[in-house]
């Protein structure tokens, strides 16, 4: 097992094309790192950097306490995972698992033991004897992780390894690999598409968009704080609902209908407001509310999505199923709850009470809190 420190990497392609833009990230021995964003963010070809499969134009890659940029993918000491599965056709699952185990030299009595020992983690014992073609999409895929754990690399490396795979066997699967990678302890980078299967195995996240990071931090910090309109759009489902707002005072209008809360002074007078689906609620009598108007609705079972306008602008709001609906209805969200965001550059905002207290501050809070 080893760390794996990313440092300032960057990757330019002929005509001037950076794919790769000066990204750092330092990986800590045993951490579980996920690298997610839209297709062509960049995320592929940095994992690719690490592996040793594409060069690196600028920056290091550190695996363990060696920088690897100039060393054959071979010899990096690390497993790869693809979408495809990579698997040989006309070996065995037990061929396909010592592989690479025969080709290092190893004494047989330690290949088998070793491919016993992974075959009893997947679940693969009755299916040593066959042919990949005899095998499920997940069983290929299991043979595939099995191959990488038989080498007990310093790093796993996963490339989308479960977009193959239908949506019932993805999540079956990303479980799998969440607790294989911790029963293992084994320093893994992963990269994928689907921010679900993101914060489901992440003990952190990377949001990468146009080659640059956006955040970095655990799955829940991201989701409860994103640093940007992009990564609050990006991570979550539904979407967080992103409107365009005005402030007056302690007053954010949203076309003509008003949210009122405290301490919003600090903040521009054009700015987007984040809400997410799930903290909004039906009004009480008395409550200042926003009317929407409902355009459709989705009924998920346990939860009902509720699509609709207020004055114009889109939103989506997760409610209970029993909520009787109508052309419209009159919801509600704590203050506290509000996301704001720089129109112009799409970061957060901060309001100005709301960072750290230092000195005399702090000092009258805890008394406060303590009484």
């Amino acid at each position: 097992m080893a760390q794996i420190n990313i440092t300032n990497v960057s990757k330019i392609y002929a005509g001037g094309v950076e794919a790769v833009k000066s990204v750092s990230i330092d990986i800590a021995d045993g951490e579980f790192i996920v690298l997610v964003g839209p297709s062509g963010c960049g995320k592929s070809t940095l994992l690719r950097m690490v592996a040793g499969l594409e060069t690196i134009s600028k920056g290091t890659v550190e695996i363990g306490d060696r920088i690897v940029n100039d060393v054959e993918p071979a010899e990096r000491d690390i497993a790869m995972v693809f979408q495809n599965y990579a698997l040989y056709p006309h070996m065995t699952v037990y061929d396909n698992l010592a592989y690479g185990l025969k080709n290092r030299g190893t004494p047989k009595a330690e290949i088998d033991a070793r491919v016993a020992e992974a075959a009893r983690m997947l679940q693969l014992e009755q299916y040593l004897d066959r042919k990949p073609r005899a095998l499920s999409g997940g069983q290929r895929q299991r043979v595939a992780m099995g191959r990488a754990i038989v080498r007990k690399p310093a790093a796993f490396l996963f490339d989308e390894p479960l977009s193959n795979l239908d949506a019932k066997l993805r999540v079956s699967m990303r479980g799998e690999i969440k607790q294989l990678q911790k029963r293992l302890g084994t320093t893994s980078l992963y990269v994928t598409h689907d921010q679900l299967e993101a914060m489901t195995l992440a003990d952190r996240l990377v949001v990468l968009n146009g080659g640059e990071i956006e955040q970095i931090g655990r799955p829940l910090d991201v989701y409860h704080t994103p640093a940007s309109t992009f990564v609050a759009s990006f991570i979550g489902s539904p979407a967080m609902n992103l409107v365009r707002a005005n402030r007056e005072g302690n007053r954010l209008h949203l076309g003509s209908q008003i949210i009122e809360a405290d301490r919003l002074s600090s903040l521009p007078t054009d700015l987007t407001v984040g809400i997410r689906a799930e903290d909004l609620r039906l009004a009480n009598p008395g409550e200042q509310s926003l009317t929407l108007k409902i355009g459709y609705v989705e009924e998920l079972g346990a939860q009902r999505l509720v699509h609709g306008t207020i004055d114009g602008k889109q939103l989506t709001a997760a409610l209970s199923p029993e909520i009787e609906l109508g052309d419209t209805i009159a919801l509600t969200i704590a203050p506290s709850r509000l996301h704001f965001f720089d129109t112009t550059t799409g970061k957060r905002l901060v309001l100005a009470l709301d960072t750290p207290d230092t000195g005399r501050q702090a000092v009258n809070k805890l008394q406060a809190a303590i009484g």
